[in-house]
């Protein structure tokens, strides 16, 4: 049982780690896309349909995928070391 918490907590500190170093390399979004879309609504509608395989589109997605794994990953290490 031992071995399994460090395990659990070595996973825990990668997943934290890559969170932090996705987050800080994410670029930021434009925050006038709502004037550029209402001043020319069809200029963008290429990229819309494909933002996901961008390369911001796939750090969006995997800063997604790790949040989530930390959620789940918080609550079995705090269970498994409750235990």
């Amino acid at each position: 049982m031992t071995v399994l918490k460090y395990i659990l907590l070595a996973i825990y500190i990668v997943v934290c780690i890559a969170l932090i170093l996705i987050t800080t390399f994410q670029s930021k979004d434009s925050s006038n896309s709502a004037e550029d879309t209402y001043e020319n609504p069809s200029s963008n509608k290429y990229y819309q349909k494909n933002k996901g395989r961008t390369k911001t589109g796939k750090t969006q997605r995997n800063t997604i995928v790790l949040g989530v794994l930390f959620a789940i990953l918080s609550v079995v290490t705090a269970a498994v070391f409750v235990l």
